[in-house]
């Protein structure tokens, strides 16, 4: 169990690994393509629905005071910020048209294992991931329309439709699996985070490998943007948590699942909906930037508990 525990956590030393030898031995994991990603996202939203489980999409509007200001600022802050930046950086229509896909993202289970690692509020991350996962059915096509649509083609139906199918089929059919089947998930839970950073890993290490010149030819730019994307979003996400929340370890929270987003269905919305295979490359840095980032506020929040007061959850 610690050994899995451990290597489920490492996962930021895992996608970076995949970056580097994707860059240098794309064949390694090129391999990993076609159906083969959907379905990688598949078992990462599955293993995500056994994890939060029927009660915690309840928790939503039992505890909505802390959810919803920090859903609220996923969906506006980071579109902002992904919209703002491509215009900064001058990117071309497609990779901008990626950045701000993944910022329209929600966020995803690495929020929730650097909020682990952080001592934030854990069970608050994950109600947040849950509400808006199940927001993203709609925000995530409606916001990308809008703020991407005068540079490429949207095609906002079908993003809609390959939302509910990469996203609310699987996660409900995990939280199905929960709820009917117990004994069973209580078995198959300790391997499922794993099992997802394994599977992110994977669709990294495809999408940059396949894409290695185009990420060369992009150069710093594109590597600016998007950790730009999740250090603005850690920073804005932070500062807005304590204006609304005025709790330090809730606006810490708020922080981490605003500045992380799922990656990987910003891949698998890419792939599936734009031609340009350049739309894919922000969202398969963006799983490497976002644990990076997440990781060191994750070590500096560690180091600094927060401070004792009567507003303290």
């Amino acid at each position: 169990m610690k050994l899995l525990a451990a290597l489920t956590n490492a996962f930021p030393l895992w996608v970076l690994a995949a970056t580097g030898l994707a860059l240098v031995r794309p064949e390694l994991f090129t391999w990993f393509s076609g159906p083969l990603i959907p379905l990688g996202l598949g078992i990462i939203m599955l293993s995500m629905g056994m994890t939060l489980g029927f009660d915690d999409f309840g928790r939503i509007s039992r505890e909505r005071r802390l959810v919803l200001p920090g859903v609220a600022l996923q969906y506006t802050l980071m579109p902002a910020l992904g919209w703002a930046l491509g215009v900064l950086f001058d990117l071309p229509a497609p990779l901008a048209a990626g950045l701000i896909l993944v910022s329209c993202c929600p966020g995803g289970t690495a929020s929730n294992v650097i909020s682990f690692l952080a001592r934030a509020d854990v069970a608050l991350s994950v109600t947040m991931t849950a509400g808006s996962t199940l927001l993203a059915v709609v925000m995530t096509p409606a916001l990308t329309a809008a703020l991407a649509g005068q540079r490429v083609d949207v095609p906002t139906a079908d993003l809609l439709l390959d939302t509910v199918q990469v996203v609310i089929v699987p996660v409900v059919a995990g939280a199905l699996l929960k709820w009917r089947f117990p004994a069973a998930s209580r078995r198959i839970l300790p391997v499922a985070p794993l099992v997802a950073v394994i599977a992110i890993t994977l669709i990294v290490g495809s999408v940059l490998g396949a894409g290695r010149q185009q990420v060369i030819d992009a150069g710093l730019r594109l590597l600016l943007a998007v950790v730009c994307l999740h250090a603005g979003g850690f920073v804005l996400g932070y500062l807005a948590g304590r204006l609304l929340l005025r709790r330090e370890l809730a606006a810490r929270t708020v922080a981490i699942e605003v500045g992380m987003q799922n990656s990987g269905l910003g891949v698998v919305l890419a792939q599936q909906n734009f031609a340009n295979p350049l739309v894919a490359l922000p969202s398969a840095l963006s799983a490497l930037f976002h644990s990076l980032v997440g990781s060191l506020a994750a070590a500096i929040w560690r180091a600094t508990p927060p401070p004792r007061t009567p507003e303290s959850p």
